[in-house]
């Protein structure tokens, strides 16, 4: 409206590219051409019906002025095409930085996890128990130890091969996945040993889950293994405040040996194991 009310102001046709501003701040290419167009088209309009006739301004400032609209609209696609590279290029970097977390967690995870039974590994196992025995000792945080080992395991590698003694490892570990709550911690201790850290309970709780579970899997029914009925020997030890990791895992091996020893298929807590320990020595 200010080019057509004071066209006789030098440079007012430049107003004609504000509408071209417009489409090249929204990037939207189609708006870009509409708005292009509407100004070579409408400057043409007030060239031939207002300026040239009363004005009388040369057919030459008419083509520079069309050609520097033309011009714009060519530069603003090129901005426009660029932005889009930029977006794309922004995008795919993301996408890569996204792809090299998932990679990396999965990473991390493969070097905490078991490959054949997909509990946590030794490494993790210690590295989590050193976290918590520090919480035990710094907020009274309640914890157990089980350890658990399969009865007579060599003998059913010696008989059926380690193939079907790797399938009974899978099987028994997802049991011991499967039945342990959100705030325990499993892992495979090594070779056919188990260990799961029990938290946020009384070790009364503690000791009802694990005989549960040793009930759990003498009764699943091993097909490779000719249904043979594969139990479990699990000692069992509540932590005791200044006790630290090397006594808790003493305590606690001393209660798996003490199951093996009375005939496996049992759950032994260490204050019992203790009490054989001092019968045996009197």
């Amino acid at each position: 409206m200010y080019f057509v009310l004071e066209p006789f102001v030098d440079g007012a046709q430049m107003t004609l590219m504000m509408p071209i501003m417009v489409a090249l701040i929204y990037f939207d290419r189609k708006l870009l051409y509409i708005m292009g167009l509407f100004s070579i088209v409408f400057y043409a309009g007030v060239y031939f019906g207002l300026e040239r006739p009363f004005l009388h301004k040369p057919l030459l400032e008419f083509l520079m002025v069309e050609c520097v609209f033309l011009v714009f609209v060519l530069m603003a696609i090129a901005v426009i095409i660029r932005a889009r590279e930029a977006r794309i290029n922004l995008e795919r970097l993301t996408k890569t930085g996204q792809d090299l977390m998932v990679e990396r967690a999965i990473s991390d995870k493969l070097l905490k996890i078991d490959a054949l039974t997909g509990l946590y590994n030794h490494k993790t196992f210690h590295e989590y128990l050193d976290s918590l025995l520090e919480q035990c000792e710094s907020n009274n945080l309640q914890l157990q130890l089980a350890l658990f080992d399969i009865d007579n395991f060599k003998q059913v590698n010696d008989t059926y091969g380690h193939r079907v003694g790797d399938l009974v490892l899978k099987v028994i570990a997802d049991k011991v996945g499967g039945m342990i709550e959100l705030n325990d911690f499993a892992a495979r201790y090594g070779g056919e040993e188990f260990a799961v850290i029990f938290t946020d309970k009384s070790f009364s709780e503690s000791y009802e889950a694990v005989e549960k579970l040793r009930k759990n899997i003498a009764q699943i029914e091993h097909l490779q293994a000719g249904n043979r009925p594969i139990t479990v020997s699990i000692g069992i030890c509540d932590y005791q405040l200044g006790d630290g990791k090397e006594l808790l895992f003493r305590k606690t091996d001393k209660a798996l040996y003490t199951a093996k020893k009375q005939g496996k298929n049992r759950v032994v807590n260490c204050a019992e194991s203790h009490k054989e320990e001092i019968v045996s020595f009197a």
